[in-house]
């Protein structure tokens, strides 16, 4: 079994949801999660544009200068048996990417065991889920 822990745009939760339960994987965890990835820039390239000017009091400006700004994203985990992490890493991909900086990042963990709640079974990486 893996777990693959998913950071999102927000407005790409719902099209994510369908594209994993389209693709067969119905059950996952969706959080409300605040963060930030390196969020580098080209420092010379704004200034040549700019010149002497100051950055615009806009979305635009405020990307440049609050690089300590935390950014609201969607927190999806989902455990998978190890043979369906292609598919499933593959699936949100193809509905989050739009190759520009913030389209999120993945992560995959092996999972060495679970307990079921309800009856404290121990589920192996073997047994279905």
């Amino acid at each position: 079994m893996k777990e693959i822990m998913a950071m999102v745009r927000l407005n790409r939760v719902n099209a994510t949801k369908e594209a994993l339960a389209d693709a067969g994987f119905p059950a996952f965890t969706c959080s409300k999660v605040m963060g930030r990835g390196k969020k580098t820039f080209n420092a010379s390239l704004v200034e040549t544009v700019l010149g002497d000017e100051e950055l615009p009091v806009s979305s635009v400006g405020e990307y440049f200068t609050e690089s300590q700004r935390l950014i609201p994203k969607r927190y999806f985990t989902i455990v998978v048996p190890d043979d369906d992490v292609e598919k499933a890493v593959n699936t949100i991909i193809d509905t989050n990417c739009t190759g520009n900086p913030g389209d999120g990042k993945i992560f995959v963990l092996p999972i060495v065991e679970s307990i079921r709640i309800r009856d404290g079974q121990l589920q192996m990486d073997s047994e279905s889920y």
